[in-house]
């Protein structure tokens, strides 16, 4: 599998919610760099983050651009999540995927909400 595609596997893993789908795009000991957030190790906090308590059901995910260069992709798109507290958000994201042996070894993720809504559903100014 070319690494675009385990970025396309690993996009739809996150519109189905599909953990199994993520985690198999995974080397073991991946680093996922959430600017502006936090920076997580391993699959097992990976695994912790690709679902929200304060969200509900799937995202719509598109990517608009997908760019290869040696051992990385860049993923460029957008999307729209359901908060509980203040509904559907949209967003837009870059993805930076690092690759070892053809499966991602770090992960960059650039996100931005749109509409003045964060994360957790407060109003952003």
């Amino acid at each position: 599998m070319s690494n675009k595609s385990v970025v396309e596997t690993y996009i739809e893993g996150f519109r189905r919610t599909d953990h199994a789908m993520i985690l198999g795009c995974l080397a073991d000991d991946v680093e996922w760099v959430l600017h502006g957030y936090k920076t997580l190790r391993g699959k097992a906090a990976f695994d912790g983050e690709i679902e929200n308590d304060a969200a509900e059901g799937s995202p719509t995910l598109v990517i608009d651009k997908l760019v290869e260069e040696d051992d990385t992709v860049v993923a460029v798109g957008h999307g729209t999540f359901t908060l509980k507290a203040a509904g559907p958000v949209d967003f837009v994201f870059s993805e930076v995927f690092t690759f070892v042996d053809g499966l991602v070894s770090r992960l960059e993720t650039y996100h931005i909400n749109l509409g003045g809504v964060g994360s957790l559903g407060e109003t952003v100014v």
